[in-house]
């Protein structure tokens, strides 16, 4: 895991890797079905991994490491804790004799508010691992886990440890601040939880309100019926030079093609939910159920 810190144009913002945000909440609903990832409804809380100035490090880490293995579900076995210098943030894996090993840079002796979110991205690596969902190549699969660990419930932290003032800034993890708050936006769209309420950053929380912003923008396009008024007109057009044979390929967040038998048109489009490809036939008011995440969307085709 990268451990950023540097001038405040080190960190990249916006939304680059939006693409391979969405194919991993796509991921996520279909290798670990959609009640699985229901399954974490309630995220880790602050109090969990608050870290006292009188805890011992090794105690604190081990105890933090704890909450987030609970909160995975993984096996809650022992956990092997060294301190040592490296370039990255830390590592966690399973260990011979069926223990944890954790191995943090010894610079978070200093920055012990930060461990919970660095423990929040290494044991997803591992949960990921286990349910045989890692990937071979190295960027896709660390945007993976922090996707991950943002939607199921554990890594708001990682959010919340961007920081920045007029010097310095920190970034952990692979996402843009923002590509964080789109996640977690995306997770509180569907379950009802406000992250919002536990972090302690302020560039957190103007990194989420962007996030939300773009996956309210994704609850609201054509075909579902949450679109607004210029939505839906710009939709109507697209729809009649389909009909005409004259439609722009890639308008917006859908497109039309002929049905099978070349008989109709069928409009595709993703799911809000988990970015899931949805094709239904172009003939007005429908009610559709999402195959990959099993959301019941309220559509006008």
């Amino acid at each position: 895991m990268s451990f950023g810190r540097g001038a405040e144009r080190d960190v990249e913002r916006g939304f680059p890797h939006l693409a391979e945000v969405r194919s991993a909440l796509t991921t996520l609903y279909r290798e670990l079905s959609p009640d699985r990832v229901r399954g974490f409804g309630v995220s880790v809380l602050p109090v969990d991994v608050a870290f006292d100035d009188d805890e011992d490090l090794t105690a604190g880490v081990r105890r933090i490491a704890g909450v987030m293995v609970r909160h995975l579900g993984l096996p809650d076995v022992p956990v092997e804790v060294r301190f040592r210098e490296m370039a990255e943030a830390a590592w966690v894996e399973p260990s011979d004799g069926g223990a944890y090993t954790v191995e943090l840079n010894q610079r978070f002796d200093a920055h012990r508010r930060d461990i919970g979110a660095v423990l929040a991205h290494e044991v997803t690596h591992v949960f990921l691992h286990r349910a045989g969902l890692s990937l071979t190549d190295t960027g896709a699969d660390e945007i993976l886990t922090d996707t991950a660990a943002a939607y199921l419930g554990c890594g708001w932290l990682l959010l919340d440890a961007f920081r920045q003032d007029a010097l310095t800034s920190q970034k952990l993890g692979y996402l843009t601040p923002e590509e964080y708050g789109y996640v977690l936006a995306k997770r509180s769209l569907a379950i009802g939880e406000d992250p919002r309420v536990w972090f302690t950053s302020p560039q957190a929380y103007d990194a989420y309100g962007k996030g939300l912003r773009r996956a309210e923008h994704d609850a609201a396009q054509p075909p579902l019926v949450t679109a607004g008024w210029a939505a839906r007109r710009g939709y109507e057009a697209q729809r009649g030079l389909a009909r005409s044979g004259r439609a722009t390929p890639g308008v917006g967040a859908y497109r039309f093609e002929a049905d099978r038998d070349g008989a109709g048109q069928r409009v595709v489009f993703d799911c809000p939910v988990c970015a899931g490809r949805l094709r239904l036939p172009v003939r007005g008011p429908v009610r559709a159920r999402c195959g990959v995440c099993r959301t019941v969307l309220e559509c006008d085709t």
